[in-house]
Protein backbone atom coordinates (compact mmCIF):
# COMPACT_ATOMS: atom_id res chain seq x y z
CA UNK A 1 0.00 0.00 0.00
CA UNK A 2 1.27 3.64 -0.76
CA UNK A 3 1.13 6.37 1.79
CA UNK A 4 -0.53 9.16 0.92
CA UNK A 5 1.04 12.18 2.76
CA UNK A 6 -1.06 14.30 4.51
CA UNK A 7 -2.03 17.79 3.77
CA UNK A 8 -0.57 20.51 5.87
CA UNK A 9 0.05 24.01 6.15
CA UNK A 10 3.60 24.98 5.15
CA UNK A 11 3.32 28.82 5.45
CA UNK A 12 4.81 28.75 8.60
CA UNK A 13 7.53 25.67 8.13
CA UNK A 14 10.74 26.01 8.23
CA UNK A 15 13.28 23.59 6.87
CA UNK A 16 16.65 23.06 8.25
CA UNK A 17 19.43 22.55 6.22
CA UNK A 18 20.44 19.22 4.60
CA UNK A 19 24.07 18.01 4.86
CA UNK A 20 25.38 18.11 1.22
CA UNK A 21 27.83 14.96 2.27
CA UNK A 22 24.63 12.80 2.71
CA UNK A 23 23.39 10.43 -0.19
CA UNK A 24 20.95 11.63 -2.73
CA UNK A 25 19.10 9.21 -0.63
CA UNK A 26 19.52 9.85 2.60
CA UNK A 27 19.06 13.91 2.31
CA UNK A 28 15.25 12.44 0.83
CA UNK A 29 14.60 10.71 4.23
CA UNK A 30 15.94 14.02 6.12
CA UNK A 31 13.06 15.82 3.82
CA UNK A 32 10.47 13.90 4.81
CA UNK A 33 11.56 13.44 8.17
CA UNK A 34 11.14 17.20 8.50
CA UNK A 35 7.72 16.93 6.72
CA UNK A 36 6.60 14.54 9.06
CA UNK A 37 7.43 16.17 12.00
CA UNK A 38 5.66 19.41 10.83
CA UNK A 39 2.20 17.44 10.17
CA UNK A 40 -0.29 16.94 13.07
CA UNK A 41 -1.46 13.74 11.69
CA UNK A 42 1.30 11.59 13.07
CA UNK A 43 4.04 11.43 15.51
CA UNK A 44 7.61 9.66 14.56
CA UNK A 45 8.66 6.80 16.72
CA UNK A 46 11.55 5.53 14.72
CA UNK A 47 13.59 7.09 11.77
CA UNK A 48 16.49 5.36 10.30
CA UNK A 49 16.48 2.02 12.86
CA UNK A 50 19.44 -0.37 11.70
CA UNK A 51 18.46 -4.01 12.23
CA UNK A 52 21.60 -6.44 13.29
CA UNK A 53 21.99 -10.01 14.08
CA UNK A 54 25.24 -9.61 15.70
CA UNK A 55 28.00 -7.56 14.13
CA UNK A 56 25.68 -8.04 10.46
CA UNK A 57 23.36 -5.49 9.97
CA UNK A 58 20.66 -6.94 7.88
CA UNK A 59 18.98 -3.83 6.88
CA UNK A 60 17.51 -0.66 8.13
CA UNK A 61 13.40 0.33 9.42
CA UNK A 62 13.23 4.13 7.52
CA UNK A 63 10.32 5.02 9.33
CA UNK A 64 7.47 4.02 11.92
CA UNK A 65 4.58 6.23 12.78
CA UNK A 66 1.90 6.45 14.76
CA UNK A 67 -1.64 8.05 13.75
CA UNK A 68 -2.68 10.48 16.28
CA UNK A 69 -6.22 10.01 15.69
CA UNK A 70 -6.45 6.07 16.04
CA UNK A 71 -2.80 5.18 17.24
CA UNK A 72 -2.49 2.81 14.27
CA UNK A 73 1.36 2.23 13.72
CA UNK A 74 2.50 2.59 10.42
CA UNK A 75 5.97 1.07 8.97
CA UNK A 76 7.35 3.19 5.72
CA UNK A 77 9.52 2.23 3.44
CA UNK A 78 10.46 5.38 1.81
CA UNK A 79 11.57 4.92 -2.29
CA UNK A 80 12.70 7.25 -4.41
CA UNK A 81 13.77 5.68 -8.32
CA UNK A 82 14.95 7.36 -11.38
CA UNK A 83 13.42 5.16 -14.08
CA UNK A 84 12.97 5.08 -18.20
CA UNK A 85 9.72 3.81 -19.63
CA UNK A 86 10.89 0.60 -22.32
CA UNK A 87 8.02 0.08 -24.36
CA UNK A 88 9.37 -2.91 -26.03
CA UNK A 89 8.08 -4.16 -22.52
CA UNK A 90 4.17 -4.75 -22.82
CA UNK A 91 3.55 -4.75 -18.64
CA UNK A 92 3.63 -1.29 -17.79
CA UNK A 93 5.07 -2.40 -14.16
CA UNK A 94 7.68 -4.67 -15.96
CA UNK A 95 8.39 -1.35 -17.97
CA UNK A 96 10.26 0.96 -15.58
CA UNK A 97 14.15 0.08 -15.60
CA UNK A 98 17.00 1.82 -14.04
CA UNK A 99 18.98 3.97 -17.17
CA UNK A 100 21.34 2.07 -16.32
CA UNK A 101 19.29 -1.23 -16.59
CA UNK A 102 20.91 -2.40 -13.37
CA UNK A 103 17.71 -2.48 -11.39
CA UNK A 104 13.84 -2.21 -12.22
CA UNK A 105 10.84 -1.13 -10.39
CA UNK A 106 9.02 -4.60 -10.19
CA UNK A 107 12.22 -6.08 -8.83
CA UNK A 108 12.26 -3.49 -6.16
CA UNK A 109 8.88 -3.43 -4.96
CA UNK A 110 9.39 -7.65 -4.32
CA UNK A 111 12.12 -6.88 -2.48
CA UNK A 112 10.10 -4.22 -0.27
CA UNK A 113 7.63 -6.45 0.32
CA UNK A 114 9.33 -9.81 0.51
CA UNK A 115 12.96 -8.47 2.57
CA UNK A 116 11.90 -4.52 4.07
CA UNK A 117 8.57 -5.22 5.33
CA UNK A 118 9.34 -8.84 6.58
CA UNK A 119 12.58 -7.60 8.65
CA UNK A 120 10.74 -6.32 11.55
CA UNK A 121 9.12 -9.91 11.77
CA UNK A 122 11.98 -11.74 12.29
CA UNK A 123 14.05 -12.13 15.48
CA UNK A 124 16.40 -9.65 14.89
CA UNK A 125 13.78 -6.96 13.99
CA UNK A 126 11.51 -7.60 17.46
CA UNK A 127 14.75 -7.78 19.25
CA UNK A 128 15.55 -3.73 17.75
CA UNK A 129 11.91 -2.32 18.42
CA UNK A 130 11.91 -4.23 22.03
CA UNK A 131 13.67 -1.59 23.78
CA UNK A 132 11.12 1.30 21.98
CA UNK A 133 7.72 -0.78 23.26
CA UNK A 134 6.47 -1.37 19.98
CA UNK A 135 4.45 -4.40 19.19
CA UNK A 136 5.02 -5.08 15.60
CA UNK A 137 2.00 -7.27 15.56
CA UNK A 138 0.04 -3.91 15.54
CA UNK A 139 2.05 -2.58 12.78
CA UNK A 140 0.68 -2.13 8.95
CA UNK A 141 3.05 -1.84 6.23
CA UNK A 142 3.42 0.51 3.36
CA UNK A 143 6.20 2.17 1.23
CA UNK A 144 5.66 6.04 -0.23
CA UNK A 145 7.50 5.21 -3.70
CA UNK A 146 8.40 8.58 -5.05
CA UNK A 147 9.79 8.20 -8.76
CA UNK A 148 10.68 10.69 -11.94
CA UNK A 149 10.12 8.73 -15.33
CA UNK A 150 11.17 9.14 -18.40
CA UNK A 151 9.21 7.98 -21.89
CA UNK A 152 10.62 7.11 -24.68
CA UNK A 153 12.19 10.13 -27.50
CA UNK A 154 9.55 11.25 -29.32
CA UNK A 155 6.44 9.30 -27.91
CA UNK A 156 3.80 11.24 -27.01
CA UNK A 157 0.90 9.24 -25.99
CA UNK A 158 1.97 6.74 -23.49
CA UNK A 159 -0.25 5.06 -20.99
CA UNK A 160 1.26 3.68 -17.59
CA UNK A 161 -1.92 3.03 -16.05
CA UNK A 162 -1.74 1.79 -13.14
CA UNK A 163 1.15 4.21 -12.65
CA UNK A 164 0.96 7.94 -11.90
CA UNK A 165 1.28 9.68 -15.28
CA UNK A 166 2.37 12.92 -13.59
CA UNK A 167 5.64 10.82 -12.33
CA UNK A 168 6.76 11.62 -16.19
CA UNK A 169 9.17 14.07 -16.67
CA UNK A 170 11.33 13.63 -19.31
CA UNK A 171 12.84 11.29 -21.99
CA UNK A 172 15.03 9.20 -22.72
CA UNK A 173 17.30 8.67 -26.12
CA UNK A 174 20.55 7.28 -27.59
CA UNK A 175 23.60 8.73 -28.77
CA UNK A 176 22.88 8.96 -32.42
CA UNK A 177 19.51 10.99 -31.63
CA UNK A 178 21.33 13.58 -29.22
CA UNK A 179 24.20 14.04 -32.11
CA UNK A 180 21.20 15.75 -34.50
CA UNK A 181 20.12 18.88 -35.44
CA UNK A 182 17.17 19.12 -33.28
CA UNK A 183 19.82 19.40 -30.10
CA UNK A 184 22.65 21.84 -31.56
CA UNK A 185 21.26 24.61 -31.27
CA UNK A 186 20.65 24.71 -27.17
CA UNK A 187 22.86 24.23 -24.30
CA UNK A 188 23.30 21.67 -21.58
CA UNK A 189 24.16 20.46 -18.13
CA UNK A 190 25.22 16.84 -17.39
CA UNK A 191 23.67 17.65 -13.17
CA UNK A 192 25.58 15.21 -10.21
CA UNK A 193 23.45 12.53 -8.31
CA UNK A 194 22.26 14.78 -5.64
CA UNK A 195 20.88 17.37 -8.56
CA UNK A 196 18.96 14.78 -10.26
CA UNK A 197 15.67 15.43 -8.41
CA UNK A 198 15.21 19.68 -8.69
CA UNK A 199 14.74 21.09 -11.67
CA UNK A 200 17.03 22.43 -14.57
CA UNK A 201 15.94 25.88 -14.01
CA UNK A 202 18.20 25.82 -11.50
CA UNK A 203 21.08 25.80 -12.77
CA UNK A 204 23.67 28.33 -14.07
CA UNK A 205 26.60 26.16 -15.59
CA UNK A 206 25.27 25.81 -19.31
CA UNK A 207 27.81 24.61 -21.99
CA UNK A 208 27.29 24.08 -25.87
CA UNK A 209 26.17 20.78 -27.64
CA UNK A 210 29.88 19.96 -28.71
CA UNK A 211 31.18 20.29 -25.38
CA UNK A 212 28.54 17.90 -23.13
CA UNK A 213 28.91 15.65 -26.36
CA UNK A 214 32.51 14.94 -24.93
CA UNK A 215 31.45 14.66 -21.19
CA UNK A 216 28.48 12.11 -22.33
CA UNK A 217 30.43 9.88 -24.29
CA UNK A 218 33.23 9.93 -21.84
CA UNK A 219 30.02 8.49 -18.96
CA UNK A 220 28.44 6.30 -22.65
CA UNK A 221 31.98 4.46 -22.52
CA UNK A 222 32.15 3.42 -18.98
CA UNK A 223 28.34 2.04 -19.25
CA UNK A 224 26.82 5.04 -17.14
CA UNK A 225 23.98 6.55 -18.72
CA UNK A 226 24.05 10.24 -17.99
CA UNK A 227 21.16 12.75 -17.17
CA UNK A 228 21.12 15.83 -19.46
CA UNK A 229 19.44 19.43 -18.63
CA UNK A 230 18.81 21.14 -21.74
CA UNK A 231 18.28 24.91 -22.12
CA UNK A 232 16.01 25.97 -24.63
CA UNK A 233 15.38 29.67 -24.04
CA UNK A 234 15.42 31.12 -20.81
CA UNK A 235 11.87 29.66 -19.92
CA UNK A 236 11.97 26.53 -21.71
CA UNK A 237 14.17 23.38 -20.30
CA UNK A 238 14.32 19.95 -20.83
CA UNK A 239 16.01 16.65 -18.94
CA UNK A 240 16.22 13.20 -20.11
CA UNK A 241 18.79 10.16 -20.27
CA UNK A 242 21.36 9.13 -23.17
CA UNK A 243 21.34 5.48 -22.61
CA UNK A 244 24.85 3.42 -22.97
CA UNK A 245 22.78 0.28 -24.16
Amino acid sequence: MQFEFPKMDLSNFTPAPIPENLRLGHQLENVCKQLLDHSSQYEVLVYNLPIREGKQTLGEVDFILRDVANEQLIHIELTYKFYIIDTDVSEPLHQLIGPNIRDAFFLKMEKIKNKQFTLLHTEAGTKALAGLELDVSYLIHQTCFKAQLFKPYKTDILQVHPLNEQCIVGYWLRLQDFNTNAFTSYQFYIPRKREWILNPDTNSEWTSHKEIIVKIEEQLLKQNSPLVWMKKNNTAFEKFFVVWW
